[in-house]
Order: structure tokens, then sequence, then C-alpha cells
């Protein structure tokens, strides 16, 4: 059975506005057992080994459905696993970009506070994929995105499929029109 597997973002979780629309849209079309959405921990390496974990209990196709943190992360799953991934408004370097917010974090949803570390920032370092095969993904971006440039995501995922949505935000407003695009790119129908 093909699966999809939803990385949230940075101070982000599963009960994130995304990863609750997706779950839900896909329990009411009997397909819940296909999804899974774990709470990613803040350190990189414990992130990708809690999803590898995940992997391992699998048995089909996965895709990946990454936002914003959550993509950089897709992103280095689906070429190291031959995989497919969704990318929603993706972080592209976050090495570089959430170095500048090295200190106390706090996470949007559980109130769980940590300190970021140039420590994460190594690890983030070490997931760049200095190149991607386009036919990996299928990249949805809103131009109205206030925390990331789409513009970045647009030439980083050249040669994908995109869907580049006028307005918006980092939030994704237009989510829920597109999961029968996202669903039918993972091979998932219902």
């Amino acid at each position: 059975m093909s699966s999809l597997i939803y990385l949230h973002g940075f101070n982000s979780s599963p009960q994130s506005h995304k990863a609750t629309v997706l779950g839900k849209w896909l329990a009411e079309r009997g397909l819940a057992g296909s999804y899974c959405c774990p709470a990613l921990p803040p350190r990189a390496d414990q992130a990708i080994a809690l999803v590898e974990a995940e992997i391992a209990r699998r048995t089909g196709q996965i895709t990946f459905v990454g936002s914003s943190l959550g993509g950089f992360y897709a992103t280095w799953l689906a070429e190291k696993y031959d995989a497919r991934a969704v990318l929603i408004n993706p972080a592209i370097t976050p090495h570089v970009g959430l170095s500048q917010y090295i200190g106390v974090q706090q996470n949007l949803y559980t109130g769980e506070q940590y300190l970021l570390t140039d420590a994460h920032v190594q690890e983030w370092a070490r997931l760049w994929c200095p190149s991607i095969t386009p036919s990996r993904y299928l990249l949805m971006v809103e131009t109205g995105d206030e925390v990331l440039d789409y513009r970045e995501a647009v030439a980083r995922y050249a040669g994908a499929e995109q869907i580049v949505v006028q307005g918006g935000d980092h939030m994704f407003q237009s989510f829920p029109e597109h999961i029968p695009r996202l669903l039918e790119f993972a091979g998932l129908t219902g």
C-alpha cells in the first residue's frame, strides 16, 4: 500500500493546519492507514532517525509531504530513498536562514522550549543535497509567502512539476484545493 509521511516545519507539529486537514481528508475517504505525521524533534539527526524508523515499518511506495523545514527533510529523504516528495513552501537552505535564530525557541503548538545551537545548523548543512532529481517532486508555493522567498524554491526545483499560486502566505492558504493533485502524484486514490 502506498503511504504518505507528512513532515511538518520548524517549531511546528502534527497539529499544524495542513497536517490535520490532510489527515482528516484521508480519513474521510478510508485512507487513514496510509498517513503518518510524526512529531519531529528540533534536531535534524533525531528527526531523520524518527522518519527512517517509520519508513522501516511501511511497505509499498512512500511519498513524503514536507512543509517548510519539512520540505528540506523531504528532499533529502526522497533523494536517499528514491522516493517522491510533495514540497509545500519548502525551506531551501535552513542551515543559512535559521542560523539567525540561534537561541531559545518555542514550539508553536506544544509550547516546548529548547535551545537552537550551532549543532542544529551543522546537522541541517549535512543534509543539503547539492543536486536533485526534478522528476521526484511536486512543488507547491504561494507567492505571498512572508517567511521564505518562493522564487528560491522555483529555481531549486526547476524541471519539477510546480504549482505556483499568486498571493497566499507561508501557511499555504490554498492547500485544501490541491489535495487531489497531491494524492494523484503520490499514487493514492479514494
